[in-house]
């Protein structure tokens, strides 16, 4: 009976070691798209503030604004894409999060099939056996 336990005892901590694990690069997935979405918009508040003032600036500083101006847009749309990427891998991760779920709670099915079927054998095996011998004593 044990030996007919183990293999799907064992699957079942396999599974669960890997739904564990995937959840984990879940969370990892989800930080990684926080932290790329706060960049992202700490780049374009950047380029907000680099616009150029009324006051009268020489033509030096207007060239050193466009020039930064125009390398914060780059870095911009790099994170744009960065954050895109990420917002990809989150969407990997959960679908391999609903995939390792669905394989777990399949062995925990499988686990509870097989239990109720043990019990409805050892139901049938006293139901089958031999009545019980009882040793009656006249009154005394």
């Amino acid at each position: 009976m044990a030996k007919a336990r183990a293999p799907l005892d064992r699957i079942l901590r396999v599974r669960t070691l890997q739904l564990g694990l995937v959840r984990a690069e879940e969370v990892r997935a989800h930080e990684r798209l926080a932290s790329e979405t706060a960049l992202k918009d700490r780049i374009t508040q950047l380029a907000a503030n680099v616009a150029p003032a009324p006051e009268r600036a020489g033509a030096f500083t207007l060239m050193a604004a466009a020039h930064y101006r125009d390398r914060l847009h780059q870095s911009a749309d790099a994170a744009a894409a960065r954050e895109h990427h990420a917002a990809r891998r989150v969407e990997a991760a959960t679908e391999a999060t609903l995939a390792a779920k669905r394989d777990q709670t399949a062995v925990e099915k499988l686990i509870a099939r097989r239990e109720a079927a043990q019990a409805v054998k050892d139901m049938r095996a006293l139901e089958e056996a031999p009545p019980a011998r009882r040793v009656r004593h006249d009154p005394c």
